[in-house]
């Protein structure tokens, strides 16, 4: 598995493309902005788009969403929680994404097979109702839920500091350690965020 992080947009989000090295089909991750940065990292590495998965529905995250799915034909998979019909979407929501219908929902445990990669996901709200993380060999893309040092901010609307730390600390649980791969700023590992990060420490009660 080869992970390409491309940091998109003004508030430099990452957007990842993790590629099967053997079949060169790959999944995008968050898509926030610049689709033409993704897809032509995409194209010149004649790479073959299986997927977009997205860990919340905030703009910075889902701007090229549409676009990409325009040009490609993949499949989109998101929680419910941060969706809303396009329909119903007001004028200046930002922090819920107008899911396109054929959109696949995610919840807690589901297990999603693309590229022949396996995407486990965990639901780790309190940035937002929907924010999940998804695992994949030993990495895992933690979206706005934890950062190198940091969490998501919880005073956003849909926002909750209380369940973010829920979150926080159901990861901190998890056996074993893993690659971080944030939705801002830069890599890190569960082991170094169990160790020092202050609110991942903090909601296991150190």
């Amino acid at each position: 598995m080869l992970v390409k992080c491309l940091p998109v947009g003004n508030m430099e989000e990452n957007c990842y493309v993790v590629t099967n090295e053997v079949s060169l089909e790959c999944v995008i991750i968050d898509p926030g902005d610049e689709s033409n940065t993704i897809l032509d990292y995409i194209e010149d590495n004649r790479l073959k788009p299986q997927g977009i998965l997205l860990t919340h529905g905030h703009f910075d995250h889902t701007g090229a969403v549409n676009e990409i799915m325009a040009q490609t034909g993949v499949p989109l998979w998101m929680h419910r929680a941060d969706a809303i019909p396009a329909a119903r979407l007001e004028r200046r929501d930002m922090y819920r994404f107008a899911a396109p219908e054929g959109t696949h929902y995610v919840d807690d445990g589901d297990v999603i097979p693309l590229a022949g990669m396996n995407f486990k996901v965990i639901h780790t709200p309190g940035h937002t109702p929907g924010s999940v993380c998804f695992v994949s060999q030993g990495v895992l893309f933690s979206g706005d839920t934890l950062f190198h040092g940091s969490c998501g901010r919880a005073d956003l609307p849909g926002g909750d500091m209380e369940v973010e730390l829920a979150s926080l600390r159901k990861l901190a649980e998890l056996p074993g350690d893993y690659e971080v791969w944030p939705g801002h700023m830069d890599p890190t590992t569960m082991d170094a965020e169990r160790g020092s990060n202050y609110y991942m420490r903090y909601a296991l009660g150190k």
